[in-house]
């Protein structure tokens, strides 16, 4: 399906000088409107750093901007060697956003790019969030929330994990989210595959699968849909898996398994999303999941000390070791 070129400028951050602390930690954004930082030898234009992103509680672009920084040493590994879905608001949080695939013209030579060819013939230079100054710049494009292929640019068709949206159709509260997604964590478990919860920072829970490299993304869609459709024969009052948004019943909990589908994202791990109190998606244990947990819970201004607290909860996704098999699966 997919024809993957990965174009790498003339000079890389070596991967030693991306792992440092100190080069996220030691970076201070300003309180000036405009700014040029440096970051080792890369400079980073940022602009209107005083418009506010959001007007209640007052967050600037700035602060999106530090928040970020704050959180680089863990988010960096989730985004790395992936093409990037920008999602641009340039009016902040309440105003009108615009997706935008290829990466704009001019931009620093040291963006890293993933061309990707599509069905249609055409070819996508996607830009790739390889370390601190290549985040800052994505960011200062306006994107609040991050949006990467689960494809690394390598091998564009073949994803590192399986994931379930879980979404409440109108009429369901988020309690109904969790109890769908503690049955969904029992199915899994019964398959014997790991799973792994965040709060999608809007209004559902995101549940991923690590597996190991090798089914296509048409593959894991396939095991996606099977498992949302056995769930909704199982519990047809609570869970629905219909895509159709006009035949969905009121009160239900979509098992989205659409979004494995082959160039689809979802918002990452650590992302700031555009709501009113500035959510951010969060790993949370089952612990948490079962204690009961909000939406709000985790925002711009407390997950960096959370983290701090109790880690990347998600590094497993990262990890070679424990990923589940998908072709056991596969009929």
């Amino acid at each position: 399906m997919s024809h993957p070129v990965t174009r790498h400028p003339s000079k890389r951050m070596s991967a030693a000088d991306r792992s440092q602390p100190s080069s996220a930690t030691s970076v201070l954004i300003p309180p000036d409107n405009q700014a040029e930082l440096w970051i080792g030898d890369r400079s980073v234009k940022l602009t209107n750093l005083n418009k506010l992103f959001w007007k209640k509680p007052q967050i600037t672009k700035g602060d999106l901007l530090r928040y970020y920084v704050s959180i680089a040493q863990v988010l960096l590994p989730h985004l790395r060697d992936r093409a990037m879905v920008m999602k641009r608001y340039p009016h902040g949080a309440d105003g009108e956003f615009f997706f935008m695939k290829r990466a704009p013209v001019p931009r620093p030579a040291w963006i890293e790019i993933c061309s990707i060819g599509h069905p249609s013939g055409n070819v996508i230079d996607f830009p790739i969030i390889q370390d601190l100054p290549s985040l800052l710049w994505v960011i200062n494009l306006g994107c609040i929330d991050l949006n990467q292929w689960y494809a690394r640019c390598d091998d564009a068709d073949r994803p590192d994990y399986l994931h379930f949206d879980l979404d409440p159709v109108p009429g369901a509260n988020f309690q109904r989210v969790i109890d769908a997604a503690l049955l969904l964590r029992e199915t899994l478990s019964a398959l014997k595959m790991p799973a792994y919860a965040k709060t999608t920072g809007s209004k559902g829970i995101h549940i991923y699968v690590p597996i190991v490299h090798g089914p296509t993304q048409k593959d894991v869609w396939s095991v996606a849909k099977e498992i949302a459709r056995l769930l909704e024969s199982a519990q047809p009052k609570l869970i629905t898996a219909e895509y159709t948004v006009a035949k969905r019943p009121r009160g239900r909990v979509l098992v989205d398994y659409n979004q494995n589908a082959w160039g689809r994202t979802l918002a990452s791990v650590y992302s700031v999303r555009p709501k009113p109190r500035a959510s951010v998606s969060t790993p949370v244990t089952w612990e948490e999941v079962e204690a009961g947990i909000k939406i709000d819970d985790f925002r711009i201004d407390n997950v960096a000390a959370r983290v701090r607290k109790v880690g990347d909860l998600w590094k497993p996704l990262l990890d070679k070791r424990g990923r589940f098999r998908l072709e056991k699966l596969l009929g």
